[in-house]
């Protein structure tokens, strides 16, 4: 069992190597060799190998690929005035007029969550099956510091808000934790330049106090998006 283990992991290592940047994949269409290469890794990383097809979410401004056993969302983004109707399914999208211009990663989401389109879900969101996830940053210094910016950031499972801004430095926009903790939005960061926003979860993300003991939340949802430069 052990040994199995330790073999799981490995090739769990092995495809992780493999995977290139997930920012490399913004700004390709559904029907891209690379972003089906990326995909097909994902599906072997999982624990039980299953094709995972996308449950299609179409508007005529965003269409949404849901991929609930691999932890991931697509938004793509219709071009050439392309409008796709609602409810259509992967074979009915021009997909030659779609790019891609966000990913969601999801952390381990549990039921009533809500998807990038808004839309209750009907199935979970499973964690993202490659960890760590490695992210690259643009060069520079973080805000307020005299110290370079690393060329990554690696972000495992129990990545917390303290790592993210160590690495990262301060966040260009950040908002959530405010009202009672039953109630309230989830602390969130964005680094525009990076393309990269992180949505927090746990006690420590929600109520008044969010803000003090952010520090300790780990992360939930990870989007990715073209980096904003320049953005306040």
């Amino acid at each position: 069992m052990l040994e199995g283990r330790i073999q799981a992991l490995k090739a769990i290592e092995a495809m992780a190597t493999a995977l290139p940047d997930i920012k490399q994949l913004l700004g390709l269409s559904p029907s891209s060799s690379e972003l089906t290469a990326h995909i097909t890794i994902l599906e072997n990383a999982l624990s039980e190998f299953r094709s995972a097809s996308p449950e299609v979410k179409s508007y005529p401004d965003a269409v949404y690929f849901n991929y609930y056993p691999l932890g991931l969302s697509l938004l793509f983004k219709p071009v050439n005035g392309y409008k796709p109707k609602t409810e259509l399914k992967v074979e009915d999208l021009n997909a030659a007029n779609l790019i891609l211009d966000g990913i969601d990663i999801y952390n381990g989401l549990k039921s009533g969550t809500t998807s990038g389109s808004g839309s209750r879900l009907k199935s979970v969101f499973s964690s993202y099956p490659i960890s760590p996830l490695v992210l690259t940053l643009c060069p520079g210094q973080t805000e307020g510091e005299t110290k370079s910016r690393p060329s990554f950031i690696e972000i495992n499972r129990e990545t917390t808000g303290k790592a993210f801004v160590e690495s990262m430095g301060e966040p260009e926009r950040k908002g959530g934790g405010a009202g009672p903790s039953s109630g309230s939005i989830g602390i969130w960061c964005e680094w525009s330049r990076d393309g990269v926003m992180v949505e927090f979860g746990g006690d420590e993300s929600r109520g008044l106090q969010a803000w003090e003991r952010g520090k300790d939340a780990v992360w939930k949802v990870i989007t990715v998006f073209p980096p904003k430069f320049g953005r306040p």
